[in-house]
C-alpha cells in the first residue's frame, strides 16, 4: 500500500512524514521534489507466529509513504508534478493546519479540506469532459462508456467527489484506466498544536469530511517527530505525559487499513513467517496471487486455519485433528488472520 501525504504550505506534512517513517527529510516544497519512505506494519500476531516457528526470516507487510509537493498557497492549485505523484498512490492523507500560522493567522482546516477536494474534483472533471467531447465527435454516444461518463460528469459538475458514488465491479474495471483522483480514499490528518496533541479532530473538520467520504484523525506532528526519535523504552512515559496511549503511527496505520478496507493473512514455516495484505472480500486465488502470479493462475486449493485456532491448539497437526485446518476452493473468501498454504499447479 502506498499513501500520499499532501498539504498546503506550513501544514507540517513533511514533519509528519518524518515522524511516520523515521527519516529526516527537508520540506518537499520544491518542484519535482518528492520524498519517499516506508515502514513495517507492526502486527503482534506475526511476533507470536515467529516465536512458535523460529523461522530463518520474519517479514512484516509494509506501508509506503510519498511526501507530495502541495500547493504553495490557497488558490494556486496543484502543479503537474504533484498530480503525477498523486496518481501513483492508493490513498491520500491531507495534512491540514490546526494551529495558528507563523504570522498569527488562525487555522481553518475545514477550508483546506474543501479547497483540496475541489482541486481533485476539477482535475477529474477536465478528464471526463475531454473524453466526452471526443466521443461526441466520434459518434460514440450510444456506448456504455459514454453513459457512465455522463453519470460521472453530473457528480463532478455538482462539485462532489467520485469516492462518494456507488460503483459496480464492472464500472470499477471500465473506469480504472482514467485514474480519477477524487475516487481515491481520503484521510484528513489535523496537525494540532502541542496542547491539543491528545484531542479528537475538531467537529468542524469531521462535519466537512463526512459528506466528502473522508475520514479524520488528529495528531501533533512535531510531538510525533519527538516520539519517533526517542528510545522505545522511553516512549511510554513521554506518551503518558501528553495523555497519549500510543504514537500516531499506529493510529495512522489502523485508519489507513480501515479506509482501504485492508486485511492481513499469513504464511508460515521454518524458512519464513510472513504477513500479506489484501482487500477485504478477496477470494483465495487472488490472495494467492499476492505471493506470486503462478499461485493464482494454477490455484487448486488452500489449506486454511485461522490464527486464533492455530495459537490455541499450538500446532498444525492438532489443528488438523480438531478439524480447524481445512481445504478451501476458489470461492473461499479469505478472513483477516487466516494462515494459508496454497496448493497449485502450473
Amino acid at each position: 500500500m502506498k499513501a500520499g501525504l499532501v498539504g498546503y504550505a506550513q501544514s507540517g506534512k513533511t514533519t509528519l512524514f518524518n515522524a511516520l517513517t523515521g527519516l529526516h527529510k527537508g520540506a518537499s516544497g520544491g518542484r519535482g521534489q518528492v520524498n519517499l519512505g516506508a515502514i513495517k506494519v507492526p502486527d503482534p500476531r506475526i511476533d507470536r507466529l515467529s516465536g512458535m516457528f523460529q523461522p530463518k526470516k520474519t517479514t512484516f507487510t509494509e506501508m509506503r509513504f510519498v511526501d507530495v509537493p502541495g500547493p504553495a498557497g490557497k488558490g494556486t492549485g496543484l502543479d503537474a508534478e504533484s498530480l503525477r505523484a498523486l496518481a501513483e498512490v492508493d490513498a491520500f492523507c491531507l495534512v491540514v493546519r490546526g494551529f495558528p500560522g507563523v504570522d498569527g493567522s488562525p487555522s481553518d482546516p475545514a477550508r483546506e479540506l474543501a479547497d483540496f477536494d475541489a482541486e481533485l474534483v476539477l482535475h477529474d472533471l477536465a478528464i471526463v469532459e475531454k473524453r466526452l467531447d471526443r466521443m461526441r465527435k466520434e459518434h460514440g454516444k450510444g456506448s456504455g462508456e459514454y453513459h457512465e461518463l455522463e453519470r460521472l460528469h453530473g457528480q463532478l459538475d455538482a462539485g462532489r467527489p467520485l469516492r462518494t458514488m456507488a460503483w459496480s465491479d464492472a464500472e470499477e474495471k471500465e473506469m480504472a484506466h482514467f485514474a480519477f483522483l477524487s475516487r481515491r480514499p481520503l484521510l484528513v490528518a489535523v496537525n494540532a498544536a502541542e496542547a491539543d496533541a491528545a484531542a479528537p479532530p475538531p467537529p468542524a473538520v469531521e462535519e466537512a469530511a463526512h459528506p466528502l467520504g473522508a475520514e479524520t484523525l488528529s495528531l501533533c506532528a512535531s510531538v510525533e517527530a519527538e516520539i519517533a526519535d526517542l528510545d522505545p523504552a522511553e516512549q511510554p512515559e513521554f506518551l503518558a505525559s501528553l495523555g497519549l496511549s500510543e504514537p500516531a503511527r499506529a493510529r495512522f496505520i489502523r485508519a489507513a487499513y480501515h479506509l482501504l478496507d485492508l486485511i492481513s493473512y499469513f504464511t508460515v514455516g521454518e524458512d519464513e513467517v510472513r504477513a500479506w495484505t489484501i482487500r477485504r472480500g478477496d477470494k483465495a486465488p487472488r490472495a494467492a496471487g499476492r505471493i506470486h502470479s503462478d499461485l493464482e493462475r494454477g490455484f487448486i486449493r488452500a489449506e486454511v486455519v485461522h490464527y486464533d485456532d492455530f495459537v490455541a491448539l499450538g500446532s498444525e497437526a492438532k489443528a488438523r485433528t480438531e478439524g480447524k485446518l481445512r481445504l478451501e476452493g476458489k470461492e473461499y473468501v479469505v478472513r483477516d488472520g487466516d494462515i494459508l498454504n496454497i496448493r497449485f499447479s502450473v
